[in-house]
């Protein structure tokens, strides 16, 4: 199977997942229809999964099954749908537009969009406890990965309110608000494939996921020159130029692939994954 194809059937997998957890949690509050739109319209929306990706490809490399991988792929696709709902609202980005439709509060209102983030980070830590297959004490342990990589993004959007104004402040905003889901990722992945406690694999890890994460929201800026240009928003290119962006980004590419080489395992998934995200145009 080449990875287009991986990619292709991992997307359509949990897909289908998040539509079943969707109706479940549909079924168990009754009268709250609107909500279960806009919560149903946000996560259902495209989107390249690249997180639940992460999830699979990292647990896969150490042998888990599709089954302990679906539900912490899933948590985590709640997350992030749960941040970008918040980070379009007018208090925030103040976007009108997400993946060509329009964002979710401008589609359900204010209050609804704020309410559906919430009952989607809420759904997240539920099915954690409740349909993911394992130990207790791996439920624990997701739980806390979710909760401090969340806190992680949280503390980078306050980082983006307040502007950040040089390329330290800059890089560090985009470790906390792209980089922490990237991460909570990978180590989900790994805690689903019982490697949480060799702590070398997952130092090795985290350093692939914070390489990947800092390079993905760079080549974001690169992608969005046109959109950004005369609107005074420090972004990585408009501080060191499009040429040095490039360059740290393949940087990044290359610490990225170290970090897997030191794993001493078959790391193609994620290898492959890793030139995914790199060699993307959108």
């Amino acid at each position: 199977m080449n990875f287009i194809t991986y990619l292709q059937n991992r997307q359509k997998r949990v897909n289908d997942k998040l539509d079943e957890l969707l109706l479940v949690a549909e079924e168990e509050i009754a009268g709250a229809s609107k909500l279960h739109q806009a919560m149903r319209y946000s996560i259902l929306n495209g989107g390249k999964r690249l997180r639940p990706i992460f999830v699979y490809a990292t647990g896969e490399t150490f042998n888990a099954s599709l089954e302990l991988l679906d539900t912490p792929a899933c948590a985590i696709e709640f997350i992030h749908g749960f941040s970008l709902i918040h980070d379009d609202l007018p208090a925030m980005d103040n976007d009108d537009f997400r993946r060509g439709k329009p964002t979710c509060h401008k589609a359900f209102g204010e209050a609804t969009a704020i309410l559906a983030g919430d009952a989607l980070q809420t759904l997240a830590y539920q099915i954690i406890a409740e349909k993911c297959c394992g130990a207790t004490e791996t439920k624990v342990a997701m739980a806390k990965v979710l909760a401090a990589e969340s806190m992680r993004m949280v503390y980078g959007q306050v980082v983006d309110i307040d502007e950040p104004n040089d390329i330290s402040q800059l890089e560090n905003m985009y470790m906390l608000k792209t980089g922490a889901l990237i991460r909570a990722s990978i180590k989900l992945g790994a805690l689903a494939s019982g490697i949480i406690n060799d702590a070398e694999k997952i130092t090795q890890l985290e350093k692939f996921a914070d390489c990947l994460g800092l390079a993905y929201q760079i080549q974001d800026d690169i992608f969005d020159i046109a959109e950004t240009e005369g609107k005074n928003k420090i972004t990585y290119p408009a501080l060191v130029g499009v040429a040095a962006s490039k360059a740290k980004i393949e940087a990044l590419y290359q610490q990225a692939i170290a970090a897997l080489q030191n794993l001493h395992v078959d790391s193609s998934l994620l290898f492959a994954l890793a030139k995914y995200v790199m060699t993307r145009k959108y």
